[in-house]
């Protein structure tokens, strides 16, 4: 028989526990309750629940705040006779409320010494949780009528820019006539706005389909120093026109599992960024290396630089930093985003260093073998249930 201190010692334990709390006895007797369990079941003065008190009638009065959809068993006998069990339910209440209800079997060693009953309000979790689920539903339609709208848009502006490119083309053939220079320099503006909003175009329908389904990346062995090369070939014309001098210093090492084509966009698009963000005079250097089971690579230029606090920012789409903003640069804050889920696909990371106003530095590191091969996503099985609902 416990003594009158060791009863007050485990009331003060129960009171202090943030649910309503039941303790049972291997005889399905009451030892003990605190007050969260006798208010949120509205016990008070309606059942016997001191030290002792048999539990039986009891538990009907507790499932008639259950609603109607709460399975078997229904008999405080059936209920009872499976408190050896650990059990976790969510029940939901007839007032709206919602309860986490928990069996903890009480055992020493082999002995049964009974089990703790404990109710957990989580009503304001449950709406929270609700609460979330809407909102992310509604941010789903919402990027899926923008990634729909920015696919139409793209295909229905294509038509007239490839007309005015083309027309550009036939202007500038000098079997339809000699141009002045001046019209000349109307027409070469034409032909490289018509080919930048191109350029703009494919990486707003680059952008929607990897928002979809994600970049299609094509893996097989690639040559490191050479796909640079080309990727700097592909941009010396832009980077000659911006008066930049572009130097590349590339070691030998293994071919990278990765997509050529995917990787030299990205490449691609680090060197016209260099081009337009470096004044006339500049410098562009591409340096790349294997170390050890990585090729590290890195763009560097002597531009306007990134201010410190967009370093990670720059990389999610439509984000620019301000001195590229207010300087007047063409540019949608895509290539950078496009650039590193590219990246992160192949299981590599892109960074950006440098200082403001001297430059900025690109790194990309990306393992050789290729990405990790990703875990089997199985269907989840759901945890086996006793009869009134409760994980068993």
């Amino acid at each position: 028989m416990a003594s009158s201190e060791d009863r007050d010692r485990l009331r003060a334990v129960l009171e202090a526990l943030p649910s309503g709390a039941l303790l049972q006895s291997p005889a399905d007797e009451i030892l003990a309750v605190n007050r969260r369990f006798v208010a949120m079941f509205d016990l008070d003065g309606r059942a016997d629940l001191s030290p002792g008190a048999p539990m039986r009638p009891v538990v009907p009065l507790v499932r008639a705040f259950y609603t109607t959809d709460v399975s078997q068993p229904h008999s405080p006998d059936e209920i009872l006779a499976r408190r050896h069990v650990h059990r976790v339910a969510e029940i939901p209440l007839t007032d709206g409320r919602t309860i986490r209800r928990r069996v903890e079997p009480l055992r020493d060693n082999s002995a049964y010494l009974g089990a703790l009953w404990t109710f957990t309000d989580i009503s304001d979790a449950k709406r929270r949780e609700h609460d979330l689920k809407r909102d992310n539903a509604a941010l789903t339609e919402l990027a899926r009528q923008r990634n729909a709208f920015t696919a139409a848009a793209s295909h229905e502006l294509r038509t007239p820019l490839t007309s005015i490119g083309s027309f550009g083309e036939l202007l500038a053939d000098p079997a339809f006539g000699t141009l002045t220079t001046e019209q000349a320099s109307f027409l070469d503006a034409i032909r490289r706005n018509a080919a930048r909003m191109q350029r703009v175009i494919s990486d707003l329908l680059l952008t929607t389909r990897m928002r979809a389904v994600g970049p299609e990346l094509e893996f097989a062995p690639v040559d490191v120093p050479d796909m640079l090369a080309e990727a700097l070939l592909d941009h010396m014309g832009e980077l000659a026109a911006a008066g930049v001098f572009a130097v590349l210093d590339c070691e030998s090492g293994p071919a990278l599992r990765g997509d050529r084509h995917r990787l030299r966009h990205v490449i691609g698009n680090l060197l016209e960024n260099a081009a337009k963000f470096t004044p006339a005079g500049g410098r562009v250097g591409i340096t790349a290396a294997p170390r050890g089971v990585h090729w590290d690579i890195e763009v560097a230029d002597t531009g306007i630089g990134i201010p410190e606090k967009y370093r990670h920012e720059i990389f999610t789409g439509f984000v620019r930093a301000p001195n590229a903003r207010s300087g007047g640069y063409p540019g949608t804050g895509l290539g950078l985003a496009i650039g590193r889920t590219v990246v992160e696909r192949h299981g590599g990371t892109i960074t950006v260093g440098g200082r403001e106003g001297e430059g900025a530095v690109f790194r990309i590191r990306l393992p050789i073998a290729g990405p990790p091969a990703g875990p089997s996503a199985g269907p989840s099985a759901s945890p086996p249930q006793d009869a009134t609902g409760a994980a068993s």
